[in-house]
This record gives structure tokens, sequence and C-alpha cells, in this order.
């Protein structure tokens, strides 16, 4: 029977023991790659339906909730899934946080309307969560501190896959099935996932009663989702500075408070001091959540500068994106040569060097850039991102006995999906911003004939092209673009100042 056995450790100081080999790893590993391809596929599978899913139920004023709903109740969920999985395996919260998804899954093919379809994502989402606090949580138990990178690296490559398989696999069923094969599919890659880690994966997880912080819980749940909702309709429903969302994030902030209080007093709380309070924990989640910022910038607005600026199809578009996981896997099986010689934080701080010259590069982009500067551009930038990422995310379980590496990894994570959260409002304000300054500054003989920034996208990809509206649309699209990374610069530096919070050595 393979198991794997809790450490004694009590400190998350202590150097845990390096796990023991374990039969059938590699099993295990195709099943931790198949349940983590469920949540990495879907974002960019179901974005490729849309027009479809829109055609089909209606509701088009409502469809930025498919995707807005998955991301908030994935999120919230990461800290409890992790805390649940230090208390009673990974296993079983692996399992049925899998089996939720596939539920979610199944539901959403079978909706019959908008309103029930943004219900079963709300399920799917909540599934997920406990995929991307499990999965990687399993890596650090199963393969040592030297194999982890390149176990990384396998992980990595399925989004790298993802990227590239999403959005062909929902464009066949968009054009010769139907939309709900998008959800479908999960379920034979899922009921793989479960078969395997049931036959394979056994553990031994602490035999003793627990105080689960239901109150805890909840409140950190409320908190989250209240803090993403703001995030996602800021700028958006909303104005900043509007009623609703000063009213929205007041909120946040007490319910914040009360989190704390209550975590303070909790006997075994979801989000434990220690995950903030030690050195290598606090820079590398700040140094994650940092990366999930300046990640929203391409996976935001590259496809569409590619399309519009570029004149790229939305193949083509898509691959020049997907080159970005070229490098991160790359960089992420390699970084354990790395961070074995210099450590953790001297490798994720090269990896933070490589993020920045990656931004300044696009930056630097001319006009209308070819295609093969942003790939090698993309390229890089991933490089940043895989070297970064994997010392963060192995360090951390390193210092952390088999008890508490679910909470320390789910913060990880959770610190990671939040960053992508703030960055998605970051990175909207700065291009709606620039491209409203100018279309302003637009010259007295187009009065009239430009769109609102709303509409720009569409403008640019119906209108005459040889108009001139047009042309100055495009110059406007491509600087706004560029204004985005230049944000990103300062978002850079700030990633490095946290991971040099880390100390050098680990004792």
């Amino acid at each position: 029977m393979t198991a794997i056995t809790p450490e004694k450790q009590d400190s998350p100081h202590a150097q845990p023991a390096e796990p023991q080999a374990v039969p059938h790893r590699g099993w295990i590993l195709t099943a931790l790659m198949l349940t983590m391809s469920l949540a990495a596929m879907d974002i960019t599978i179901v974005a490729t339906v849309i027009p479809q899913i829109v055609g089909d139920l209606g509701g088009f004023d409502r469809f930025t909730w498919l995707f807005s709903i998955y991301l908030l109740a994935q999120t919230v969920t990461i800290p409890i899934y992790g805390k649940l999985a230090d208390l009673y395996g990974r296993k079983p919260v692996l399992i049925g946080g899998s089996a939720l998804f596939l539920l979610g899954s199944a539901a959403c093919a079978l909706a019959w309307g908008m309103i029930p379809l943004i219900v079963f994502r709300a399920i799917q989402g909540l599934g997920a969560g406990s995929i991307m606090a499990t999965v990687n949580t399993l890596a650090g138990d199963l393969y040592s501190t030297r194999e982890r990178a390149r176990v990384q690296g396998w992980l990595s490559s399925v989004w790298g896959i993802a990227a590239i398989v999403g959005p062909t696999l929902g464009g066949a069923f968009a054009e010769y099935a139907t939309w709900r094969w998008v959800f479908l599919i999960n379920l034979p890659i899922g009921l793989a996932a479960i078969v395997l880690i049931a036959r394979y994966l056994h553990e031994q997880a602490p035999a003793r009663q627990h105080a689960i912080d239901y109150a805890g819980a909840i409140l950190m749940m409320l908190t989250g989702a209240f803090g993403v909702f703001g995030l996602l309709q800021g700028g958006n429903a909303w104005g900043w500075l509007s009623a609703p969302s000063l009213a929205t994030f007041a909120l946040v902030a007490v319910l914040m408070i009360a989190t704390v209080m209550r975590e303070r007093r909790a006997a075994e709380p979801i989000m434990p001091g220690w995950v903030w309070r030690h050195r290598l924990m606090l820079g590398s989640n700040l140094g994650v959540l940092g990366m999930g910022l300046v990640m929203m910038a391409p996976g935001t607005y590259l496809p569409v500068f590619a399309q519009s600026v570029m004149g790229l199809g939305p193949i083509s578009a898509g691959l020049v994106l997907a080159s970005m996981s070229l490098g991160w896997v790359a960089a992420s099986a390699w970084s354990g040569r790395l961070y074995l010689r210099f450590g953790f934080r001297d490798t994720a701080l090269f990896g933070g060097v490589l993020i920045l010259l990656a931004v300044l590069g696009f930056v630097w982009l001319p006009p209308q850039p070819a295609s093969w500067l942003v790939t090698a551009d993309q390229i890089l930038l991933g490089a940043g991102f895989g070297m970064l990422s994997t010392p963060l995310l192995v360090g951390v379980q390193s210092v952390v006995p088999w008890h508490q590496r679910g909470v320390a990894t789910s913060a990880n994570m959770w610190s990671r999906y939040l960053g992508q959260s703030l960055g998605a409002a970051v990175v909207g304000t700065l291009f709606n911003n620039a491209m409203r300054d100018a279309l302003d500054a637009a010259p007295a003989a187009l009065d009239g004939a430009l769109p609102g920034v709303n509409g720009a996208i569409t403008a640019l990809q119906t209108g005459p092209a040889a108009s001139a509206s047009r042309h100055y649309l495009l110059a406007a699209f491509d600087t706004a673009t560029h204004q985005v990374y230049v944000g990103m610069i300062g978002i850079a530096l700030l990633t490095l100042l946290a991971v040099l919070l880390m100390p050098r050595h680990i004792d």
C-alpha cells in the first residue's frame, strides 16, 4: 500500500523530512495532471463558445458572470479546502472537489437558461477550488525538494497544453456539434482522474478529532466573495468611487476585521497567523500575488492586440499568447537546479528580473510589431513566471510538515488568484483610462466617427479597413495596451521587493 505519513513537527520553522519513495507515483502524477486540466482548460474552452451560448440561451447582458462567478467561487474556497486537506487528508478533499466539479459540468450541459447556467458555473468553481488547493499540495507530499521543480514543470505544461487545446476544442464543438460539449468533455477526463486517485493514492491522515472553524470559514468566504465581487464590478458595472463600490469595500473591511479576530481565537484556524508571520511565506505569498497581477496584462489584452493591431487571425493570436507556456514550462523544470544551488529567494529574484525585462520589452516594441517579436517577449515573460512561481511554491512546502502543507500551499495559490482578481481591475482601469484619453484627444475631423471605449474593439473588427477612424483606433489601442504594460513595470518592481522579504537561506 502506498502511504504518505504525516511528519511530527509542529512548527512551520522546522525542516520536514523528505518524503519516502512512493510506488505508483507515475499514475498518481497522471491523475493530478488530468485533474489540473479540468481547471486549466475551463476558461479557454468556454470563452470560444460564448456567441453560441448567448444565441441559444439569450442573456447577453449577463454572460460575463459565467467567468466572474467561476473565479469568485474558486478563489474564496481555496484556503478552506487547503485546511480540510490538512485535517482529513488530500485524497477525500480532491476526490470530493473533483466530483463537485463534474456535477457542475453535467448541470451546465443541461442548462435551460443563462441564470441556471451561471448558478451551475458557481458549482464548477466550488469544485475547482479543491483542485487548485490539493493538486500542488499532493505534489509536495509525493516528491522531494530536488524533484518538485521537474514535477511543477509537468503540472505547468498542463496550462500550456490547455491554452492551445481549449480554444481548438471549443471551436470544433461550436462549429460541428453544440456548445454543451465543452462541459460534457470534462466528465470522462474527471472520472479517469478520480479512478486513478482512488486506486493508487493511499495516505494516512491524522487520526484525531478536529474542531472545524465553521465561523472562520464563513467569514473568510464572505470576505473573499465581496472583495472579489467589488473588484470585478468596479469600473465596469459602477465607478470606483460610486456609492455601491464604496459600500462594498466598506463591508469588506468590516468582514476582514471580523475574520482576523475570529482566526486569532480559533483552535484550528482556516488561515493561521504563521502563514503571514513567517518571512519566507510572507515574501512568497506577496511575490505570487504580484505575479498574478502581471499575468492579467497579456491574458486580458494580448489576444485582442494581436488581432486588431498586429492583424493576426484568432488562432494565430491564441498561439502568440500560448507561447508564454513554452518559457514557463522550461524555466519551471530548470529552476530546480538553480534553487538547490543558489536558494529559493535568489532563484525567484532571477525570475522577477526576467518578468521585468519582458514587461519593459513590450513597452519598447515598435508600433504594429512583428509577431515574432511579441512571441519572443511572451516566451521570456513565461520563463520569468516559471522561474518565480516554482521556487516560491516549493519553498513554502519545504519549511512545513505534512499537517501544515495544505494550508501553506493553498495560501500561496490563493494569493496568486487574488492577484489575478486585482489584476483584472488594475489593467482594465489602466486600459480604459488610456483609451478614453486617446479618444478625447482625437482630431476634430473624426468627431462623430469614433465609438466610445466599449465599442472600440467591435469597430476595429468590423470597420472599413482603410478608414481614417480605424487607423486612429489602431493607434489608440496600441497606445492603451502599452500603457497597461507601463503600469505593470511598477507591479514587477514591487514583486521583486516582496521576494526580497524572504530569507536568503532556510535554517
